[in-house]
């Protein structure tokens, strides 16, 4: 029988794939891709793009879609068999990936066509992919020497195993918790449909009553409407100590080791580099030149966001105590009393929101939105192979009927799938001898799932987040660099890849664009004017204490790297309390234990890059600017943002692709404008 992992064009054959077949796949993949490298390190020395590079992006590219699919299923269906084979390929894949980057002669290959004439005449996406190469070998040790090499294989391999475990830990331990409440008064305050969703998870458990998870949706309606103050805390605590010491769970599924490896590794890897610090070893593929540099973004934007996140939270207690009578503001009360507040001082809730935002018409409307922006046409495909009844997908068409990008959209929050919302790449755009291939990607939310004949009702943020992941996937879907390693998002420095996802997010605030998104579940009818005006008054609600918040995890994110000292360990939670003390303006209890389920930065790519999503919102904040300008809808400067942004990926640096769309370098005005804070 034929593996399913090498049994299609392009689109992975989900329903086929069993975890037996992963280890045979892989390992034969790998075989073929170092033969290919053997076969092409030519004796003469002769090297060019072709007989080089253009053979090991193809062997690049067929490994690609083999992992890709399994990496995928690990986070969206996992079990046991599938985690196994997943990890018993991840040395595999780091022993490969450091092997190419210490191969002295390979290194050599690309140095020698950088230094020939025919270098002079490849375009500039090319020369992106060997300049970014040649940066790369000296990132991966090639210039160390053996006893080094090999301490950096160990360092690489250790790591992807212990961002592997924290994942798998964060997952289990957030799936392990849950309540089943029999008495609905217990659950008092909370709207239908957070009801309906408990009740249909106790049914599916065969329970009778109402089952809460630590699932996003169920957390977050309990801590937002649930009167039962004893109950937050339950909920707030079990979340807040998953896969830690602390907890109903204190010690299983414990990150704390790991999270220690992990941040002394980093460090021993940026020594063996010649770099101080895991910090600046994260800052050589990025925007941002030095670490003071980040460090001083970081603080003023603090500075200038602290007065106003101490005004949010002095008038959230005094609007608690006013009405409730509550003295002591705990941080299981704070998502409580700012709906209270919020409904109080803007007359409308979230719930009565959601029912103006049904699935239903969100993505329609979303198609429609990017429709006028690029003239892009998105299209349902019904027949596919699919991985969950709840997936969806489409295919995105230009004005020439030319198919530009397809995609996977899985939007429901479920047991044994990852927490959150990103975006993957399934396939990448590349030019072969059989012509172009088309782009795929999966975009992955965790939504509250429709109940029983009714569409799923997203929140405001949900639709938001909806939007900042298309984003993304329009960035690595709607490129026309026809080179692996700078097609779409790849190549991109990673504080400017949330640029094309931050910047989506503007027209979840304009009421044409909402006019396309929004319909009564029930109705149809559309967002009322008064009820739009009461959205856009409380759109910058708490925003100083949303905004110190963000800035409390990218500067604890950075100073763990930048501070590390193998004397003294990690020291997370003390620096961490540092940098509370210095930006935040909500205490958290001594159990809290947020680190250990900060899986941006401990399992996936945002460690000492956090900041990133600031960073790159002062390039969205101006970038929408020039909407705001011209017309949200401004199809001129649609196709600007298209042609020197979204198409390019990686061909050229983010900063002078910025600066080819707006004309000018960034300015943080419009950030803070759109934040509601003073310049």
């Amino acid at each position: 029988m034929t593996n399913p992992l090498f049994d299609h064009s392009i689109l992975p054959l989900f329903s086929k794939i069993k975890p037996k077949h992963v280890e045979p796949a892989i390992d034969q993949l790998l075989a073929k891709a170092r033969a290919v490298v053997k076969q092409h390190l030519q004796a003469t020395g002769d090297y060019t793009w072709e007989n080089l590079i253009d053979p090991l992006e193809n062997v690049d590219d067929k490994l690609n879609k083999a992992w890709s699919p399994v990496s995928h299923l690990n986070s969206v269906l996992n079990n046991d068999e599938l985690r196994a084979a997943y990890n018993a390929c991840l040395p595999k894949l780091s022993q490969y990936g450091t092997e190419m980057g210490q191969n002295a002669d390979l290194f050599n290959a690309y140095r020698k066509i950088a230094e020939s004439e025919q270098f002079k005449t490849l375009d500039i996406a090319q020369q992106k992919i060997i300049t970014n190469a040649l940066r790369d070998f000296k990132l991966s040790g090639v210039d160390l020497d053996a006893d080094k090499k090999q301490r950096y294989q160990d360092i690489s391999l250790a790591l992807s195993k212990l961002s592997s475990s924290y994942e798998e830990n964060l997952m289990d331990a957030s799936n392990a918790w849950t309540k089943l409440i029999a008495a609905a008064e217990q659950l008092a305050g909370l709207p239908e449909s957070a009801l309906a969703q408990a009740q249909q998870a106790a049914a599916h458990d065969d329970k009778t009553g109402w089952l809460l998870t630590l699932q996003f949706p169920s957390y977050y309606a309990v801590m937002t409407y649930a009167d039962n103050r004893e109950l937050r805390r339950e909920v707030y605590t079990a979340y807040c100590t998953r896969a830690s010491d602390q907890g109903p769970y204190a010690g299983q599924w414990d990150n704390s080791d790991l999270m220690e490896q992990t941040l002394a590794l980093r460090y021993e890897k940026a020594q063996l580099l010649g770099f101080n610090n895991y910090a600046e070893l994260s800052l050589a593929t990025k925007m941002a030149d030095t670490s003071e540099e980040v460090i001083g973004f970081l603080e003023d934007l603090a500075t200038k966001s602290k007065p106003q996140a101490l005004t949010d939270l002095a008038e959230l207690r005094e609007y608690a105590k006013q009405h409730y009578g509550m003295e002591d503001l705990q941080p299981w009360d704070m998502g409580y009393y700012s709906e209270k507040m919020r409904e109080h001082n803007y007359e409308f809730s979230e719930e009565q929101v959601k029912a103006y935002f049904p699935v239903t018409r969100v993505l329609p409307g979303l198609f429609a939105i990017v429709n006028k922006l690029y003239g892009l046409q998105i299209t349902e495909i019904t027949e596919f192979d699919s991985w969950h009844p709840d997936v969806q997908f489409f295919q995105i068409h230009d004005n020439n009927g030319q198919l530009r990008g397809q995609f996977y959209i899985d939007l429901y929050a479920r047991a044994k799938k990852r927490g959150g919302a990103w975006m993957d790449d399934c396939v990448n755009r590349k030019k072969s001898a059989d012509g172009i291939q088309t782009p795929v990607a999966y975009l992955t939310c965790n939504f509250t799932p429709p109940t029983g004949n009714n569409p799923a009702l997203l929140t405001h943020d949900e639709v938001i987040t909806l939007f900042h992941e298309f984003g993304h996937g329009l960035h690595h879907m709607l490129t026309q660099v026809d080179y692996l390693g700078v097609s779409g998002i790849h190549g991109v420095e990673w504080d400017a890849v949330e640029l094309p996802s931050q910047f989506m997010e503007n027209w979840c605030w304009e009421q044409d664009a909402l006019a396309l998104i929004s319909g009564h579940y029930q109705t149809g009818a559309t967002l009322p004017q008064a009820l739009f005006d009461k959205m856009i008054a409380a759109k910058n609600f708490q925003a100083g204490m949303i905004m110190v918040r963000q800035l409390e995890l990218s500067l604890f994110d950075f100073k763990i790297h930048q501070n590390y000292n193998p004397e003294q360990g990690g020291r997370i939670y003390e620096i961490l309390g540092q940098v509370r003390d210095q930006v935040s303006v909500v205490k958290a209890p001594a159990f809290n234990r947020f680190a250990h389920g900060f899986s941006h930065i401990f399992a996936g790519g945002y460690a000492a890059g956090y900041y990133s999503y600031k960073w790159a919102e002062v390039l969205s904040s101006d970038a929408f600017s020039l909407f705001e300008e011209l017309g949200i809808f401004n199809a001129e400067v649609g196709n600007a943002f298209l042609t020197n942004v979204l198409e390019k990926g990686g061909s050229a640096n983010a900063m002078e692709l910025f600066v080819n769309f707006r004309g000018r370098k960034p300015s943080i005005d419009a950030l803070l404008r759109h934040n509601g804070i003073a310049a």
